[in-house]
C-alpha cells in the first residue's frame, strides 16, 4: 500500500508542477515528477519560447534540475501529466534525456503516463528499447 501512496504523491507533485506551466504558445501544460531512491522528488514544467523549436519540456526541466542538484542516478519513478483526455507520455527526446539519468544509476525506472481518469504504468526500457547511453560508450 506504501507505493501506491508514493505514487499518488508522485502524481501530485508532477499535477503541481503542471500549475507552473509557461505554456502561451500551445496551452498544454505539463509537469513531471522525478522520484529517486532516497524517497527525494524534482519536479518539472514545460517552458514555451516564442521561437517554438527553444521549448523545454518537463521532463527535460526536472532531470537538469536534478542534475544540477548533483543527482547522478538513483532515478526509481517518473510522474508525467497533462491536460487532454489521455494519459501523456514522455516524447522521444525526453525518454532519452530520462535514460541519460537512469543509466548512470543503472535503474529501469517506472513511467506513470498520467491523464485525468486513467494512469498508465510503463517502464522506461519498454518506452524506449536498445536506449543508447553512457553504457553505450564504455
Amino acid at each position: 500500500m506504501q507505493k501506491q501512496t508514493e505514487n499518488e504523491a508522485l502524481i501530485a507533485a508532477a499535477r503541481e508542477a503542471a500549475a507552473h506551466s509557461y505554456a502561451p504558445y500551445s496551452n498544454f501544460a505539463v509537469g513531471a515528477a522525478l522520484r529517486f531512491a532516497d524517497g527525494s522528488v524534482v519536479t518539472g514544467t514545460n517552458i514555451e519560447n516564442a521561437s517554438y523549436g527553444l521549448a523545454l519540456c518537463a521532463e527535460t526541466v526536472a532531470v537538469a534540475k536534478a542534475m544540477a542538484e548533483g543527482r547522478r542516478g538513483g532515478l526509481t519513478a517518473v510522474a508525467v501529466t497533462g491536460p487532454g483526455t489521455d494519459p501523456i507520455t514522455p516524447c522521444g527526446r525526453c525518454r532519452q534525456v530520462l535514460n541519460e539519468l537512469a543509466q548512470l544509476g543503472r535503474t529501469d525506472p517506472a513511467i506513470l503516463c498520467v491523464g485525468p481518469q486513467e494512469i498508465r504504468t510503463t517502464t522506461l526500457s519498454r518506452l524506449l528499447p536498445n536506449a543508447f547511453g553512457p553504457a553505450s560508450l564504455d
